[in-house]
């Protein structure tokens, strides 16, 4: 297995995480910066202590710009699509964020001089008319604050995925765990503000999105975007969408429409498709 193939799988791995986001999001009752500031506090620690049993090794040090660009943006992210994710329907977040893939070609081709192929753009194309009928009637019923949040949440997820991208002579992991203080350090406010109420359930579901849906699935797109373009992980992550109506399934037995199933066959054929046949240069090997 390739070092490519190797980063293509965990990035899939790091979305299939991901995916449970807005789900639990929607259980935990508290304020969303609450929710952000706590689950970033647990992922940190979470990944401190990964790196310290791994004896993570440091592979040189990254450009500053990058490094902390990379940190802010993914910050950003995070708080904006929890905020999102309470503001406006899961399926509008989810979607509105997915313009990310666009964004990763754009700024990938002009910070870090990677210009997508054209199997990019094609997978591109696909990957917005499956999200079309994937969420057909997803956008109903959604508020415009959080529309808009869900949108500048996909501008920095883009521009995250560049940043890390060119890290991959550093350690891309140290930029996530600093953007996991940052995101703590501007909640703080918010714990005095809005204090969360530490029912069991709560406690449970925080736990679980700091150490395992960020946490985790944070060390792994780490790994993962060292080995792929900024623009092939964003595309390989669009699995999050569509695992997201599975998780719904389970959870509330709601069952995926026509539309929903033929979208997401045509996000995931595109993904997979553009993963064996675009050839990746400039990656790790």
């Amino acid at each position: 297995m390739t070092q490519n193939v190797k980063g293509q799988l965990t990035i899939a791995a790091c979305a299939f995480f991901w995916s449970t986001a807005g789900l639990f999001i929607k259980i935990i009752n508290w304020h969303p910066m609450v929710i952000a500031g706590i689950r970033s506090l647990f992922a940190a620690l979470f990944m401190i202590a990964a790196g310290r049993m791994g004896r993570r090794k440091r592979w040189g040090k990254a450009p500053r710009p990058a490094f902390f660009g990379a940190a802010l943006s993914y910050a950003a992210t995070m708080i904006l699509f929890v905020a999102a994710n309470k503001l406006t329907s899961s399926a509008n977040a989810i979607l509105l964020q997915y313009s990310a893939p666009v964004w990763a070609a754009l700024f990938g081709w002009i910070l870090a001089k990677e210009k997508p192929q054209t199997g990019h753009w094609i997978a591109l194309g696909a990957v917005l008319v499956g999200l079309l009928l994937f969420f057909r009637e997803g956008l109903a019923g959604g508020s415009f604050l959080g529309d808009c949040l869900a949108v500048l949440a996909g501008i920095s997820i883009g521009l995250y995925s560049v940043l890390m991208r060119m890290q991959r002579e550093g350690n891309p992991a140290d930029a996530l765990i600093l953007s996991h203080w940052f995101t703590v350090i501007a909640c703080i406010p918010f714990l005095f503000i809005a204090p969360p109420a530490p029912t069991a359930g709560n406690i449970l579901a925080i736990l679980f999105l700091g150490i395992v849906q960020n946490g985790a699935a944070g060390l792994l797109f780490a790994y993962g975007i060292r080995r792929v373009r900024a623009v092939q992980a964003m595309l390989i992550a669009v699995v999050e969408p569509v695992m997201n109506p599975v998780w719904v399934l389970i959870v509330t037995g709601e069952k995926p429409g026509v539309f929903t199933l033929i979208g997401g066959g045509i996000i995931v054929t595109a993904v997979i498709l553009s993963s064996i046949t675009v050839k990746e240069g400039n990656a790790k090997t």
